[in-house]
């Protein structure tokens, strides 16, 4: 898995009730786009991550 800044990460929710979680990654620690990312959720807060298989990486868009 590899990303850039700006990109989203995208974690599904497993569990009957729990939906999808989207953040923005605004570091990337690992060498040439590899995890763990830093990422801030809509509520604020930010969480080192290192994503599993129910992630998915989300392009930033060109603006």
């Amino acid at each position: 898995m590899q990303a850039n800044v700006g990109d989203f990460l995208i974690v599904h929710g497993h569990v009957v009730g729990h939906g999808d979680r989207k953040g923005e990654i605004v570091e990337v620690r690992g060498a040439g786009g590899a995890p763990p990312y830093l990422v801030r959720f809509g509520d604020g807060h930010e969480q080192l991550m290192y994503p599993g298989p129910d992630s998915v990486i989300e392009p930033a868009t060109p603006e």
